[in-house]
């Protein structure tokens, strides 16, 4: 008697849909961590960023990569 696998062909179909949502929220993740530290970064001093190394055109260097 022969037997017929029928679920290898449906994983393979949803494997690249669940691989590029991961993508998307990997990329959503990092880009909401880089914007937060953007943000909190922007409300400090010039001279609480001097204190931690920091200039305020360093702010803009923090994006996703």
């Amino acid at each position: 008697m022969a037997a017929i696998e029928t679920n290898r062909s449906a994983q393979f179909r949803t494997a690249p849909v669940g691989l590029s949502l991961t993508r998307f929220v990997a990329a959503f993740t990092a880009w909401n961590d880089a914007r937060a530290t953007r943000k909190a970064l922007s409300v400090l001093s010039d001279r609480e960023l001097e204190d931690i190394g920091l200039s305020r055109a360093d702010i803009a260097s923090f994006s996703v990569r």
